[in-house]
């Protein structure tokens, strides 16, 4: 299973939009924009398609957990 098939997995688990998504990046100081996220939800034969890379899969579940628990005190 690829970064991208994990991150779609989530988006719908949790019923994320895009903005939901560049909001919890934005809680670890990540920043990413809409066209960067459409490009990682595409299919892999589209001309866009951008692969996930571990950097940005790692940013997002560890802002996930900020944004589901809060912060350390």
């Amino acid at each position: 299973m690829s970064n991208n098939d994990i991150m779609k997995k989530l988006r719908v688990a949790l019923k994320f939009t895009d903005d939901d998504i560049i909001e919890v990046l934005a809680l670890v100081d990540f920043r990413v924009t809409k066209t960067e996220l459409g490009a990682i939800f595409r299919k892999e034969d589209h001309p866009n398609f951008k692969p996930c890379g571990d950097q940005l899969l790692r940013n997002f579940l560890n802002g996930l957990v900020i944004y589901k628990r809060g912060r350390r005190p």
